[in-house]
């Protein structure tokens, strides 16, 4: 039976999610942990997500985590056998976080605050020691590592590099971890941001910033008119274009195309058909027959959106309902189902909630997130290329993994 080295000391790189959890599952098996945070706080970009509520997983069997994983998904399935959803249910639930399940499967604390997470995977890992500061190198030696920061240096028998990937600078996802691994040897494919807002060609979304739309269906067509995603819910207009959680999931699926030759078309009304929504126009139209066409769409279209429809319709606003044509009711039926945006560019990386693109799963193991090329060298979270949609997936990634590599580096 194994029995864990107190002797073993293990550096952790990045004091977020994954970090947190690699930190804390090593000290559990007695490990001697030490975690370097770039920022003055651990877990600064976990206390923003979910719009401060944090998404801590999906509470979802495995194959359905996996779905919604569209980097690598097959890479994930021994780390997730090894800490599930439930897993992670039942983690922060021991931790005196209660959870509770919404729409979507989403797991959220019942206080909708992230900063409860935020502290209870401080708590978890509170016996390893924080250095606050950013490591500039990790150095292969005879009998392990040394690692080096600012006015630091020290040696490791292990390391966890966690530092996730480049998207939010501010929270220390700087991208500086790819340049650790490069430095060791690894290859970092393209780096790319995912669940991100999307710009758009065109006056419409500046006219609704700040617009939401709910129950949409929201496709991404080709130059050709083939659907590349679908999708359906809620959506935000935006001065730049537009956002929103079916957006971000969009944008997830769009990495290996030119966005600019990509439109966006969005069904305002999806539960009709057209027929339906014709006879439903008429019915409308019928009742308001002497109001001008601007007065007369307010049970089909939120008032913000009225004005900028009518004038991608290219109708007269002014105009009256009873004197519209049939063609000009045509281009309104058509518009309330496929109203386009032709889009330009995903927003800056920056921006996005997560990474697309890392360190090459190849070179890592997945039974235990130790690399391949480095024997005492391991990976955890987002700086590894997997990501996936939005609905807590994500996070899960981050914890199974962290789980693994603080479990793997303690054990040897």
């Amino acid at each position: 039976m194994y029995t864990p080295s107190d002797e073993i000391k293990i550096a952790v790189i990045g004091g977020g999610a994954a970090g947190m959890m690699a930190a804390g599952t090593a000290l559990s098996l007695g490990a001697i942990v030490t975690v370097f945070e770039s920022t003055d706080r651990l877990g600064k970009k976990l206390a923003i997500t979910g719009k401060g509520r944090c998404n801590v997983t999906n509470d979802s069997d495995i194959s359905v985590i996996l779905q919604n994983i569209p980097r690598n998904p097959r890479f994930m399935y021994a780390p997730l056998s090894a800490f599930s959803p439930e897993d992670t249910k039942t983690f922060f639930e021991s931790l005196g976080v209660k959870l509770k399940t919404e729409r979507g499967n989403r797991v959220f604390p019942v206080s909708d605050k992230a900063r409860d997470i935020v502290e209870a995977m401080k708590a978890y890992s509170s016996g390893a020691r924080i250095v606050y500061k950013k490591v500039t190198s990790v150095l292969r030696t005879d009998t392990g590592f040394t690692v080096k920061a600012k006015d630091f240096t020290e040696d490791f028998d292990r390391v966890i590099i966690a530092t996730g990937g480049r998207s939010y600078p501010l929270t220390g996802s700087d991208g500086s971890g790819y340049r650790l691994a490069g430095r060791l040897g690894h290859r970092v494919t393209e780096i790319k941001p995912s669940l991100v807002p999307l710009e758009c060609n065109s006056p419409y979304p500046e006219r609704m910033q700040g617009l939401s739309l709910r129950n949409v269906k929201l496709t991404v067509r080709d130059s050709q008119g083939k659907a590349l995603y679908e999708d359906f819910g809620e959506m935000l207009f935006t001065h730049f274009g537009v956002s929103g959680p079916t957006v971000l999931s969009a944008s997830a699926h769009l990495g290996e195309y030119d966005i600019s030759s990509l439109t966006l078309s969005i069904d305002l009304k999806p539960a009709l058909d057209e027929k339906t929504l014709d006879l439903r126009l008429l019915s409308d139209f019928e009742k308001k027959a002497n109001r001008d066409l601007v007065n007369s769409l307010s049970d089909l279209l939120p008032s913000k959106m009225i004005e900028p429809f009518i004038d991608y319709c290219s109708l007269d606003g002014r105009k009256k309902v009873n004197s519209l044509t049939r063609e000009e009711r045509k281009r309104i039926l058509t518009a309330l189902k496929s109203f386009d945006l032709p889009l330009s560019r995903p927003r800056p990386i920056e921006e996005a909630i997560i990474t697309s693109g890392g360190v090459e799963v190849k070179e890592i193991s997945p039974k235990t997130m130790e690399s391949r090329l480095v024997p005492g060298l391991y990976f955890a979270g987002e700086i590894i290329d997997v990501d996936a949609y939005t609905g807590g997936f994500n996070l899960q990634i981050a914890f199974s993994t962290g789980y693994l590599a603080g479990k793997s580096a303690a054990e040897g």
